[in-house]
């Protein structure tokens, strides 16, 4: 099969219709063999019921329903795992994404052998309760990982099948599946302006809470790829220095006492300073970091159930 097409949706039965029928009609105009994976992320309309109508319309359609609301990184794993194709294709439902810019993503995974090419929306038709936010995550993703992407968090993009099959998807990290990539060895990473469109149906489901998830993302997604499989190079670095800087600390406090005690001086305790419970905390803190770098070693990467998603029906 060339192109899997992923389309995760929440509550779009309105532009359902639309979207495949314009996806068949491009598939067909180039001879794609492709498919066609909806995930419905427990959406409260009747978008499940609009896709075992088009099921029935075109068969290139696979269905696959969540009993609840999971986020957007559990449909596209679980979209990941269902694939086929040689080629993986992500895109919004909203009709945002243009199907006319598949061709020619394929033909630069294909041909150009990239890993990932990630959609660039030039001009955009979002609020600027989107956009604002979006131009500083995309600053400050391309500051920590080095991927000079524009627009991470574009939702149309292309993948080489062995990608998607070697990352893992959790969470909120689907606006960072470049740099999941790009830590599993895939680093031929490209960008392609691609069409952007008004949004037809519905609301956008951006909130603000993702404005502060996205931060909070960006920081594990840093540390993981960086300290994931080596927490205590981490923890245990950083406890060193706080551990050495309150040891020395305190070795100063009790070398003053000692050569004032030399000179005859009548010095205040050390128990009297400030300085010297200052020095105890930092010791204290050192060492727990130390412990919570060996628990960490101890629980990376060994959980189970992550990725456990309850699926209530498929096609």
């Amino acid at each position: 099969m060339d192109i899997s097409i992923v389309v995760p949706l929440y509550n779009e039965d309105e532009s359902l219709p639309e979207l495949l029928a314009w996806i068949d009609r491009v598939m067909k105009e180039h001879q794609f063999s492709y498919e066609a994976i909806l995930v419905d992320d427990g959406s409260k309309d009747t978008s499940w019921e609009v896709i075992n109508q088009l099921q029935a319309i075109y068969s290139t359609v696979r269905g696959i329903k969540f009993r609840r609301n999971y986020g957007k990184s559990a449909a596209l794993f679980c979209g990941f795992e269902a694939a086929k194709g040689d080629v993986v294709i992500t895109m919004d439902a909203d009709l945002q994404d243009s199907p006319d810019e598949i061709p020619e993503l394929y033909r630069m995974v294909k041909e150009e052998n990239y890993d990932i090419v990630s959609g660039w929306k030039q001009k955009r038709y979002d609020p600027i309760t989107k956009t604002i936010p979006s131009k500083f995550f995309n600053r400050t993703a391309r500051a920590v990982s080095g991927i000079r992407l524009h627009d991470f968090n574009c939702g149309l993009k292309a993948y080489n099948c062995q990608v998607i099959k070697s990352i893992e998807v959790y969470g909120e990290m689907h606006r960072y599946i470049p740099i999941l990539a790009k830590e599993a060895g895939f680093t031929r990473i490209g960008e392609k302006v691609v069409q952007h469109q008004e949004r037809k149906y519905g609301v956008t489901k951006f909130g603000l809470s993702r404005f502060v998830n996205g931060f909070l993302d960006l920081l594990s997604i840093s540390f993981m790829t960086r300290f994931g499989k080596k927490p205590m190079h981490f923890f245990g670095l950083l406890g060193s220095f706080m551990f050495a800087i309150g040891f020395l600390s305190s070795a100063w406090i009790g070398v003053q006492k000692l050569v004032s005690m030399s000179h005859g001086v009548k010095a205040p305790l050390v128990t009297d300073s400030p300085y010297f419970y200052i020095a105890l905390t930092t010791m204290i803190i050192g060492t727990q970091m130390i412990l919570t770098g060996f628990v960490a070693e101890l629980v990376s990467r060994s959980s189970t159930d992550r990725n456990l998603y309850q699926i209530d029906k498929e096609i």
